[in-house]
Order: C-alpha cells, then structure tokens, then sequence
C-alpha cells in the first residue's frame, strides 16, 4: 500500500516516512502544497497524511482537491495539527484527524483502521 505524506516539516516527515516504511508501505513525502495535487497524481497512494497548515496552502484546500477528483473520492485522509481543527478537517473531507504531537507509531494502525473499515 502506498501512502502519500504532505507536510512541510522535513523533521517530521522523515520520522513517519520511515516509521509506515517499516510496517510495508511505500512512502513518498511532498514538502510543498502547491505539489501535491501533481505528485498524488503520479504516485496514485492508497491512503494520504496531509498537515492541516503547509507553508505555501491550506491543507483543507488539497483535502478538498483530492475529493473531488474519483481517483482519490474515497481515499483515506488522516489530517494533523498542532491545533484542535478536527471539525474543519473533517468538513473538508478528512477521515481523520489527529493532534500534534501524536505517536507516530500508532499511524500505521489509523491508517490500516481506515482502508478496512473506514474507521480509524
């Protein structure tokens, strides 16, 4: 399974990009908002990560993109923050949402949740 990460926090990234890569994903990491629709595209994930504030976009603003696009219509969106935006991620589309910091090794078992029952 393929999960694409969309957080603007190299630190972070790396951290969870090895973590998913040692339960059997295959990750790929964009930094940028702006490329995200381009990269998920190319990529095709089964499921997405995506940081709720990116440097350069909202990232309700992909969450919203990635929906109304049917390749990824039904795909699961864990989003996070350091803030408690759960509602507006959700109304955006996000299956998810997590608060940072969250053990990033429970990201695994939210995002096998979702692609087996749409509960994560």
């Amino acid at each position: 399974m393929k999960v694409l990460i969309i957080d603007d926090d190299p630190n972070s990234t790396d951290l969870i990009k090895t973590l998913l890569e040692l339960d059997g994903f295959e990750v790929k990491v964009c930094l940028r908002g702006g490329e995200a629709i381009d990269t998920a595209l190319s990529f095709l994930p089964d499921a997405f990560l995506i940081d709720f504030h990116l440097d350069d976009r909202e990232g309700v603003e992909i969450v919203q993109e990635l929906r109304q696009n049917h390749v990824f219509a039904h795909a699961p969106i864990i989003m996070a923050s350091g803030r408690d935006v759960d509602r507006e991620a959700k109304a955006a589309g996000a299956n998810k949402f997590l608060i940072k910091p969250y053990d990033p090794a429970d990201l695994s078992k939210h995002i096998f949740a979702l692609m087996n029952n749409g509960n994560g």
